[in-house]
């Protein structure tokens, strides 16, 4: 009996991981380029990610609030620059059928994007390969909810703003998609619009959210090969990055010994054809959180809870096992939930991410890297 998508007779090698670079940013974010958007000018965003930190950014700005024009406003700003964080090309496509990041390492026409926004998705699919953009999903369940093929998109938001609660839905979607059979990285997205300005006499009614949902909340951590644009988009679109719910909380590692030779030679995002026999696997928390803290990891298979563990507090791993089978697809994720760590910088942020701390991309095994 065959399956759509098929099995695959072999698969390359996991590519490894012993040379890249852990990398931290925020792939959603408004600046007074979209008219939603109060007190947010982006020199403010850029210098707060610079004064934490932080590797990269994406200031994607409506694009229907300019035309499409976004080169000519955004990108154009001379406030768009930094010699420390790169910064992405990029905007928020807005139409009827939702909402889309589209990312670039370097600039592109997105004016033609935007025309074709109520296109088919089969001509959008051949515009996104024409201009060679990352299509991603914003925040699958929303008012504006992604209701384009997600057979475009090369990642998928999953957390939307510092409010855990309303993202527990994309956790379905995405696993939706992936018990399917397809392969979709995922991020997240502060989706911040609003800052805190230095004159209270221009504080605003939407000016409170700027305390409790800014750069960071969550923070997307991406190992990638180089730190370059190029880099870091390849590996958001392969998989191999967490989300933590804000930048002081550790970031989650999740790895796998495939062939049992006692060596983690799989990391989130890689794809391999099971022995049959058993695979070890460990998850990490690596960097900031509360010392001493039990997180407690949440793991799921194929869309279903396989297990659940608590961290060591001194090493501050688990370890599980499984024998995923060799005449299906199966995938493993983890979710870890605890304490918040203290965002002083957004104060209000931690009450609203309720307990969850980070999430993981996955681990495939027999998954068919062409469909």
């Amino acid at each position: 009996m065959s399956m759509i998508p098929p099995l695959p007779q072999t698969l390359p090698p996991p590519p490894g991981f012993q040379i890249g670079h852990w990398l931290k940013g925020d792939w959603h974010m408004h600046c007074r380029h979209s008219t939603d958007s109060t007190n947010n000018p982006q020199s403010r965003i850029i210098g707060f990610a610079e004064r934490l930190g932080f590797d990269y950014l994406a200031i994607t700005d409506h694009d229907v609030h300019v035309q499409g024009a976004v080169a000519g406003h955004t990108w154009a700003d001379p406030e768009y620059h930094s010699d420390s964080v790169l910064l992405f090309y990029g905007a928020e496509l807005t139409a009827p059928r939702g909402h889309v990041n589209i990312l670039s390492a370097e600039p592109y026409d997105h004016q033609r994007v935007f025309d074709a926004r109520n296109a088919r998705d089969w001509d959008l699919l051949r515009l996104k390969q024409d201009l060679g953009i990352h299509w991603s999903a914003n925040h699958p369940h929303h008012k504006n909810h992604y209701g384009f093929s997600f057979d475009l998109a090369d990642s998928v938001e999953i957390w939307n703003t510092s409010v855990w609660s309303k993202n527990v839905p994309n956790l379905r979607i995405w696993d939706d998609q992936l018990l399917s059979g397809r392969m979709i990285g995922a991020r997240g997205g502060s989706d911040n619009h609003h800052g805190i300005p230095d004159d209270p006499a221009l504080i605003v009614p939407l000016t409170m959210e700027g305390t409790a949902n800014y750069v960071g909340t969550p923070t997307t951590w991406v190992f990638a090969t180089t730190r370059s644009k190029s880099a870091i988009l390849a590996a958001l679109e392969q998989g191999r990055a967490s989300i933590s719910s804000n930048p002081y909380n550790p970031r989650v590692e999740l790895y796998a010994d495939h062939d049992g030779d006692g060596v983690m030679n799989m990391m989130m995002g890689d794809n391999a054809r099971p022995t049959g026999g058993r695979v070890d696997f460990e998850v990490r928390l690596a960097g900031g959180g509360i010392p001493g803290a039990a997180y407690q990891v949440r793991v799921i298979r194929n869309r279903e809870e396989f297990g659940h563990f608590v961290t060591d507090a001194a090493t501050r791993s688990v370890r599980f096992s499984d024998t995923p089978p060799a005449d299906a697809r199966s995938y493993y994720r983890v979710e870890i939930e605890g304490p918040q760590a203290p965002y002083p910088e957004v104060p209000n942020s931690m009450a609203q991410s309720l307990n969850m701390v980070a999430l993981s991309n996955p681990i495939y095994f027999n998954y068919d890297p062409d469909f």
